[in-house]
């Protein structure tokens, strides 16, 4: 899943492709270099990020979507607010990806069910402005199944099927580098909890705090991208169904490389 922010305030790549033609250009740039799905998303979810409204959120991503979407891509709108993910379906996207797993939005999950997109219900414990308040569990991982099992609950009395559903442990979002790692290493259980499961690791903090433990300093986008890339195999060895990163060519060779070990090439 290659990621294209159409914000002007993203953690990575803030502002490079706010511009409609930027956008469409970089998501064309990653559909070719492999990705097989793109990931649009109007609103920053970096630590700290402001809201966007909604009207600002459509009005940056729609015209991306229907561009992409009508030339064959498979698209994904990355969306806390309901009338976006309305929006961006009739657009053409076929995955409504929700940081919040539908709880910023009250109507989210039967706003989804109404289309026969697909949901990505993350784990989340609150916006961007104070997501390390609530960086606080006893087992990390049990509480992270826990929690995204009461989204899956939901998101079916709400109308949608299991089959449409997708989970994420939300790396990054209320967890400190250190729990990230705990979730890294725990991620068999969720992938045995038998929903599809999509992981976000990409240029995150938790490389650059891992590496700087050895000595080593992550500080341009292609050494977090190597980092990311690792991360991305260890993934596939868990069994994830997808990873969502910025640098898609360095994510395939890495899956490549990945593949020919197991004899799978």
């Amino acid at each position: 899943m290659g990621v294209v922010n159409v914000t002007p305030d993203s953690f990575s790549d803030g502002g490079r492709y706010a511009t409609h033609e930027a956008a469409i250009a970089h998501g064309r740039a990653m559909w070719l270099d492999g990705a097989d799905l793109l990931d649009i998303g109007g609103e920053s979810t970096r630590p700290g990020a402001a809201r966007v409204e909604p009207a600002e959120e459509q009005a940056r991503i729609l015209p991306v979507i229907e561009t992409l979407a009508a030339e064959g891509a498979t698209i994904s709108v990355d969306t806390m607010n309901s009338t976006t993910a309305a929006a961006a379906v009739a657009a053409g996207a076929r995955i409504v990806n929700d940081v919040s797993g539908g709880l910023a939005d009250s109507d989210m999950l039967a706003v989804v069910a109404a289309t026969d997109a697909d949901v990505v219900l993350q784990h989340w414990r609150g916006h961007s402005a104070d997501m390390y308040g609530t960086a606080v569990y006893d087992d990390i991982v049990g509480e992270v199944v826990g929690e995204l099992g009461e989204r899956v609950a939901a998101a079916r009395a709400a109308g949608i099927p299991d089959h449409r559903i997708v989970v994420d442990p939300g790396f990054g979002f209320g967890k400190t580098p250190e729990q990230n790692w705990q979730v890294i290493r725990g991620l068999d259980q969720l992938v045995g909890d038998g929903h599809r499961v999509l992981i976000g690791t990409s240029r995150k903090r938790m490389l650059a705090v891992a590496a700087s433990g050895v000595g080593i300093e992550l500080t341009g986008e292609d050494r977090l991208d190597l980092a990311t890339a690792v991360t991305s195999v260890l993934a596939a060895q868990a069994g994830v169904w997808a990873v969502r990163v910025h640098d898609v060519a360095a994510t395939r060779l890495a899956l490549a490389v990945r593949m020919a070990w197991e004899g799978e090439g």
